[in-house]
C-alpha cells in the first residue's frame, strides 16, 4: 500500500485504496472486476441524483419520505434497502460460483484475497443488510394496521433504526469503491480479524457495519415489542391476534436479547483493533472461544430472528388463498413460542468441530434436535389447512408450497448436522453452505417475497402482474434446487467450503450445474424488477383502492389501498380473532363511525436523518482513522439528541373534516366496485373488492 495522502485530513487514504487507481496500476481480470463494481456504485449514485434534480423530486423526498415517521413509510424504505443489497450480493454469489466453476486446476480470474472478500461481503449482506431490512420493514408496516394501531410506540425511535440501517448499508457499499472489504466471513471470527493478522480497513468496515445494524434492530425489536404489547385495539387479546403478529412479537423478543451479545462482540473486537486490548488473542491472556460464544449467542437466535416473520407469512398467505380458517391456531402460537425460547439454547452446535467435551456436544446436539419439533408442528398446521379447502395457486401460495416442500429437506440435513460426529466430518465442507442456504432461501426470502406479493396491493394500491411474478417464482425454486443441491454431493465428497480454486476434476460437473443455477437465481431477481416495472406501466388497469382483493381476514384488509396516514378513522372494537372476515359475511364492513375526530399523528423530523448521515460518518471515519470527521460526526448525533429533547411541538392534528372526506371518498369507491370472484381475482377486473361466499 502507497503512502497515504494527507494523514491529517484523510488519516490513512492512500491513492491505491481506489480500485480504479489498482485497475490502471495492474490491469489483471481481478482488479477490473474490482473497479468494474466500484464503478456501478458511482455511476448508480450519480443517476439517481440527477434523476431527481431533473424531476425536481428532492424536496418531495426530503418532506414526504426522508424525515416520514409513519410507519407504513419507514418499512417501505426497508425493503428498498433489502432489494438494493439483494442485487449487490447475488452478483457476489455469481461470481463465486463462476470463479469456482472456471478454477479448476488453474487460479481462475479472482485472486484468494478478493474472493474471500466476496464470501465476506455476500454473507454479511444477506444477514444483516437483506433480510433484517425486509423483515423489519414488513413488520413496521404490517403490525400496526394488523393490531388496528395508528403507529408504531415510538414513532422517531423508528426512523432512527432505519437510518441506522441505512448507514449500515452504506458503508457496505462504500467499501466497494474506497479500500477493501473484511476476509474474515460474516462472522468476523478473530484471529482473521485480528490486526496482526488483517490491518487493513476491511475488518473496520465490517465491524462498523454491523454495529450500526445490531443497534438498529435493537431499537427496532423494543419497538416492536411495546407496539404489540400496548397499543392494540379494543377487545384484541393476545390470542386474537394474526399469526404474523405473534411472530413479530417473538422476533423483537429475539432482537431485544439477540443483539446486543453482537453489539458487544464487535465492540470487543473493536478494542482489540483499535487499542491493543487482545480480549480474543490466546497468546496475550485473551480467548477466541469468548468472540465464538457472543456471536453464536446471536447468530443462533438470529436463524430464527429472519425465518419466524416468514413463518408468520406463510400463515396469512395459506390461509388466505386455501379460503379456511388457519388450522390449530393455538398449537402455531405455542410452536412460535417454542421455537423463540430453544433458539437461545443451541448456539453451541455451531462450533461442535472446537474442542468442547463429548457431554457438552451431546447436550447441544440434542437440543438441536428438539427445536425441530415445533417447526414441524408448523409443516402440519399448513398442511391441515389446506385439507379440502379452496386452494388458489396465486404467486405467494407457490412461494408458500415451494417453501415446504424445500424447507423439510433442509430440516433433514439439519438433523443430520445435529449428530457431533457426522458434523465433525462435514462441518468445514460445501454440505454445511448447501443445509445453510436450504433453510434460509425457501425460509426467508420466499417468505419476504410472498409477501411482498401479496401486500403490495395494500402498500401501493395496485397488484402486481401475475404472469411475471410466476416467472420469477419458477425461476427461485429452479435456481435453488440447481445451485445448491450439487453442494451437498461435493460436500459429502469432501469439498472444503470458501476454496477460491479446486484440484479435483471430478467436481466439475457439479460446479458447472450450480453455476448455471446462480445465473437463473440471478433472473430471478431480473423477473422481479421486470415484474415491477410491468406493473407499474398496468398499475391504472389493476387498480384495488377499496383495499381487499384477496378476501382478506386481518384488520389490514379493512382499510383502503394505500391506507391513510392514519390507518383507521376509528380504530377498531374487535370481539374475535377474524372479526373483518367474520364482518363481510354479515354484510357490515365498512360501517362508517356515527361521527368523525381530529386525529393526532406524529410530526415530521429531521432528527432520524441527521443520526443516520452522521452515524454513518462516524463508522466511516473510524475505519480511515479520520479522527477530527469522527469527533465531528459524535458531536452531530449528541447535539441532535440534545436539541431534540427540548422540542414540544412534536404531533400534529389531521382536522375531523379532511378525515371525512377521506374515508367518504373511500367508502363510495367500496360501494361502486363490482366484488369479483376467486376465479378471476389476478385479473384486471379485480377491483379491491372479494365476493364474498359464505
Amino acid at each position: 500500500m502507497s503512502a497515504p495522502v494527507w494523514p491529517a485530513l484523510l488519516g490513512r487514504f492512500a491513492w491505491d485504496s481506489l480500485p480504479f487507481v489498482r485497475a490502471w496500476q495492474n490491469p489483471t481480470i481481478n482488479e477490473l472486476i474490482g473497479a468494474g463494481a466500484a464503478a456501478m456504485v458511482v455511476v448508480g449514485v450519480v443517476f439517481v441524483v440527477l434523476l431527481l434534480t431533473r424531476l425536481d423530486r428532492w424536496r418531495w423526498l426530503w418532506s414526504k419520505w426522508l424525515t416520514s415517521l409513519d410507519h407504513k413509510k419507514i418499512g417501505i424504505l426497508y425493503v428498498v434497502i433489502a432489494l438494493v443489497m439483494l442485487a449487490r450480493a447475488l452478483v457476489e454469489a455469481n461470481l463465486m460460483r463462476l470463479q469456482q466453476a472456471v478454477a479448476i486446476g488453474n487460479p481462475g480470474f479472482v485472486a484468494p484475497e478478493h474472493f474471500a472478500e466476496l464470501f465476506s461481503t455476500h454473507g454479511s449482506i444477506m444477514i444483516f443488510f437483506m433480510a433484517m431490512p425486509f423483515l423489519t420493514g414488513l413488520i413496521n408496516y404490517l403490525v400496526p394496521l394488523q393490531i388496528g394501531a395508528r403507529d408504531v410506540a415510538f414513532p422517531l425511535l423508528n426512523a432512527i433504526g432505519l437510518w441506522l440501517t441505512g448507514a449500515g448499508a452504506a458503508l457496505m457499499m462504500v467499501s466497494l469503491v474506497i479500500g477493501r472489504f473484511s476476509t474474515g466471513g460474516w462472522s468476523g471470527y478473530p484471529p482473521f480479524t485480528e490486526i496482526g493478522f488483517n490491518p487493513g480497513v476491511g475488518p473496520d468496515y465490517w465491524i462498523w457495519a454491523v454495529t450500526l445494524g445490531s443497534i438498529a434492530s435493537t431499537l427496532t425489536g423494543i419497538n416492536i415489542a411495546v407496539t404489540i404489547y400496548k397499543m392494540r385495539c379494543p377487545g384484541m387479546t393476545l390470542m386474537r391476534m394474526p399469526l404474523f403478529a405473534w411472530t413479530s412479537l417473538c422476533t423483537a423478543i429475539l432482537m431485544i436479547f439477540a443483539m446486543p451479545p453482537l453489539t458487544i462482540a464487535t465492540a470487543l473486537l473493536a478494542l482489540d483493533r483499535y487499542l491493543g486490548f487482545h480480549f480474543f488473542t490466546n497468546a496475550l491472556g485473551g480467548n477466541m472461544m469468548n468472540y465464538a460464544n457472543l456471536f453464536w449467542m446471536f447468530g443462533h437466535p438470529e436463524v430464527y430472528i429472519v425465518v419466524l416473520p416468514a413463518f408468520g407469512i406463510y400463515s396469512e398467505v395459506v390461509s388466505t388463498f386455501s379460503s379456511k380458517e388457519l388450522y390449530g391456531y393455538t398449537s402455531l402460537v405455542i410452536a412460535t413460542m417454542a421455537i423463540a425460547v430453544l433458539s437461545f439454547t443451541v448456539w453451541l452446535h455451531h462450533f461442535f468441530t472446537m474442542g468442547q467435551s463429548p457431554s457438552i456436544n451431546a447436550a447441544f446436539g440434542i437440543a438441536t434436535m428438539t427445536i425441530g419439533v415445533p417447526t414441524g408442528v408448523k409443516i402440519y398446521n399448513w398442511i391441515w389447512t389446506m385439507f379440502r379447502g379452496e386452494v388458489r395457486f396465486t404467486t405467494p401460495m407457490w412461494y408458500a408450497l415451494a417453501f415446504m416442500m424445500t424447507f423439510v429437506l433442509g430440516g433433514l440435513t439439519g438433523i443430520i448436522l445435529a449428530f457431533p460426529p457426522l458434523d465433525y466430518v462435514v462441518h468445514n465442507t460445501l454440505f454445511l453452505v448447501a443445509h445453510f442456504h436450504n433453510m434460509l432461501i425457501p425460509g426467508t426470502l420466499y417468505g419476504m417475497l410472498a409477501a411482498y406479493t401479496f401486500w403490495f396491493p395494500k402498500a401501493f394500491g395496485f397488484r402486481l402482474n401475475e404472469r411475471w411474478g410466476r416467472i420469477s417464482c419458477a425461476c427461485w425454486v429452479l435456481g435453488f434446487y440447481l445451485a445448491f443441491m450439487p453442494l451437498y454431493v461435493l460436500g459429502a465428497a469432501g469439498m472444503a467450503r470458501r476454496t477460491q480454486a479446486v484440484m479435483e476434476t471430478a467436481y466439475r460437473p457439479w460446479l458447472y450445474v450450480a453455476e448455471i443455477g446462480a445465473l437463473v437465481l440471478f433472473f430471478a431477481f431480473a423477473a422481479l424488477i421486470v415484474q415491477l416495472w410491468v406493473s407499474i406501466r398496468q398499475r391504472d388497469a389493476n387498480r384495488v383502492f377499496p383495499g381487499d382483493p384477496w378476501d382478506g381476514r386481518g384488520l389490514e384488509w379493512s382499510t383502503s389501498a394505500p391506507p391513510p396516514e392514519y390507518n383507521f378513522a376509528r380504530r377498531p372494537v374487535v370481539d374475535q380473532p377474524h372479526w373483518f372476515f367474520d364482518a363481510k359475511r354479515k354484510e357490515a364492513p365498512y360501517a362508517p363511525p356515527a361521527e368523525y375526530h381530529d386525529i393526532e399523528m406524529p410530526r415530521n423530523s429531521a432528527v432520524a436523518p441527521i443520526i443516520g448521515i452522521a452515524s454513518g460518518a462516524v463508522g466511516f471515519a473510524l475505519v480511515w482513522h479520520i479522527w477530527w470527521l469522527a469527533i465531528l460526526g459524535m458531536l452531530v448525533v449528541i447535539g441532535t439528541v440534545i436539541a431534540r429533547s427540548f422540542v414540544r411541538d412534536t404531533h400534529r392534528i389531521i382536522p375531523a373534516r379532511a378525515v371525512e372526506r377521506t374515508e367518504r371518498g373511500w367508502l363510495e369507491a367500496v360501494a361502486k366496485a363490482r366484488p369479483i370472484p376467486r376465479e378471476i381475482e389476478t385479473s384486471p377486473a379485480n377491483q379491491g373488492v372479494a365476493l364474498v361466499t359464505r
